[in-house]
């Protein structure tokens, strides 16, 4: 091989170095299924184009013949590989996928029967020959209509995995979209190419411009891979999120028809989702003992409906949501149905408890009172278990509560009920569902909302229980603010019971001084320096200055 030929040679020579460092690379990221098709898609790539060079250097018409034969088998691979990528990238929802698969192997398993048998059907190489030119002889034959036939078969197939590539670009997010843009447009470019060669369009002294469509349809990969992570950033489907979730859930549009629905609705109306999707909701929801059918002209509710199965009461606290497009537009509702059974179980057992205690509260007021206390104490551990994050929180606060209730001096019996608010401060937490309660990054606006219900819903749980009207101070009014800023009543300076105010002091303390997962523990002289800001706006001064004090001592 000349000096010419070598050079002619290095951009081809180019694009398969970029098409192995693309399936190199994407193969070490094989612990993603999508990679891993990719990969063998880019391998296809690699092997096309080496089999293009070998046929461009070689000589004599059967070896051309041979590799360009291989072009071929490669690129049935490709046909193949593309959508499945497609398909798997997107989480694209396809009814009998197995059978899909099994069926696309059809027309490339006969094209290759084909391919193997054309030296006596000759319905692929129709008059091949060599050209003379410059610097390797090129191979030429005309294009039969089983070539014609199956690039049109080629092309539809690969245009529809384009097309539910392209489906994924209208992504909320700029690093996903970015990925499914870049994707999209290299397997574009390459496709490009081939469309050129079957229109006998030359770019290039060689008749296939497809290696150099395929070089920068491999530049944008790398791009894509290097940039924005392809493989290593990847996001969840919201479609998997959706059926995961174990709240049954109903999408509706403006008309009232259903337009999307999760398993668990299913589940709870026993129909699938071809039966009730594109339905008008008052006719599936008729005798649906969730009251959907009620709300379906209201854009914010919140409703409680109980039923009852094998013997046993189920509660469900339905939650409605406006859904918005881009322009602010409301393009539908969601109907969220949560179970609230425990909760009721809990409400129920505490008026059961409450009352039975209160017959015995006459002759045995100590072992009522070790009672409640063992009570709240467990619920107290209960509530830690579900929130790890918190673990300990209510331990050290309860003491650090009860240092500073005793340095104003107050009376004991008080400050039982104090030591008692402090223990189910957070008990109305009880209420608000472990996707909120759990987030560990930054809360949206209705998840805040959801938070700050927590307070109302201690009320309501602990109010009808008499022995516990003192204690509720706290549970009900630890987020109000000295300056009237806080919830749920926006009580303003001495208006906030000052049990509440003692405890909203150390509740602070503590939770800046502790790890959270969204957030570092800060330093000491960092939160002594925040108090003294806060003070006369969330906290009481003369409570601060109590407690730093006895910060300063070291007692707390």
């Amino acid at each position: 091989m000349n000096r010419q030929e070598v050079i002619y040679l290095i951009p081809y020579l180019f694009s398969l170095l970029l098409s192995v460092s693309v399936s190199i690379y994407t193969w070490s990221r094989r612990k993603s299924p999508d990679a891993v098709t990719f990969s063998w898609y880019a391998i296809g790539q690699s092997l096309w184009i080496a089999g293009f060079i070998m046929e461009l250097i070689s000589t004599d018409l059967p070896t051309k013949v041979f590799w360009d034969g291989l072009q071929w088998i490669v690129a049935l691979f490709l046909i193949i590989a593309l959508p499945v990528f497609a398909v798997q990238f997107t989480e694209y929802k396809l009814s009998h996928s197995k059978l899909l698969f099994s069926l696309s192997f059809i027309i490339p398993a006969a094209f290759s029967i084909i391919l193997i048998f054309d030296k006596s059907l000759h319905w692929v190489y129709l008059n091949p020959r060599l050209t003379q030119s410059f610097p390797f002889h090129e191979l030429l034959y005309d294009f039969s209509p089983v070539v014609y036939g199956f690039a049109l078969y080629s092309y539809l197939i690969t245009l529809w995995g384009i097309y539910i590539l392209a489906q994924r670009i209208i992504r909320p997010h700029g690093l996903y979209r970015a990925q499914v843009v870049l994707i999209t447009l290299g397997f574009i470019i390459p496709i490009f190419g081939t469309v050129l060669t079957l229109l006998n369009i030359y770019i290039t002294p060689q008749r296939d411009a497809t290696p150099f469509t395929t070089a920068i349809g491999n530049l944008i990969i790398g791009l894509a891979l290097y940039r924005f992570r392809i493989f290593e950033v990847t996001p969840i489907g919201r479609d998997k999120v959706f059926e995961a979730m174990v709240e049954p859930v109903v999408i509706l549009d403006n008309q009232q028809n259903i337009v999307d629905i999760n398993s668990s609705m299913l589940a709870l109306l026993g129909q699938n989702a071809n039966d009730v999707i594109g339905q008008p909701a008052k006719v599936v929801f008729n005798d649906f003992p969730i009251p959907i059918k009620m709300y379906t002209q209201v854009s914010y509710a919140r409703a409680e409906a109980t039923f009852e199965i094998g013997g046993k009461h189920i509660y469900y606290e339905l939650t409605v949501w406006p859904l918005y497009n881009a322009r602010k537009e409301m393009t539908g509702r969601i109907y969220i149905s949560h179970d609230i059974t425990a909760l009721k179980e809990l409400e129920n057992e505490l008026r059961k408890l409450n009352s039975e205690l209160e017959d015995r509260v006459r002759a045995r007021t100590w072992e009522l009172a070790e009672a409640y206390d063992t009570t709240l104490e467990g619920w107290a551990r209960a509530l830690e278990l579900r929130d790890k994050e918190t673990e300990g929180h209510s331990r050290r606060v309860t003491k650090s509560t009860l240092l500073v209730a005793r340095k104003l001096d107050l009376p004991e019996e008080d400050i039982e009920h104090i030591r008692r608010g402090a223990i189910l401060h957070d008990i109305g937490k009880m209420s608000i569902p472990d996707e909120v309660l759990r987030k560990p990054g930054k809360l949206t606006d209705e998840e805040r909302t959801i938070i700050q219900k927590h307070p109302q819903t201690a009320y309501d749980l602990l109010s009808p229980i008499p022995f516990l009207k003192k204690a509720l101070e706290i549970p009900y009014s630890h987020h109000e603010k000295w300056d009237g800023t806080g919830y749920p009543q926006g009580l303003k300076g001495r208006d906030i019971p000052l049990s509440a105010r003692i405890f909203a002091v150390a509740d602070v303390w503590d939770a800046l001084s502790s790890d959270r997962p969204y957030n570092n523990a800060w330093s000491r002289e960092k939160i002594t320096a925040y108090f003294i800001e806060q003070t006369g706006k969330h906290f009481d001064p003369y409570i601060v200055n109590i407690f730093l004090g006895l910060v300063e001592k070291g007692e707390i």
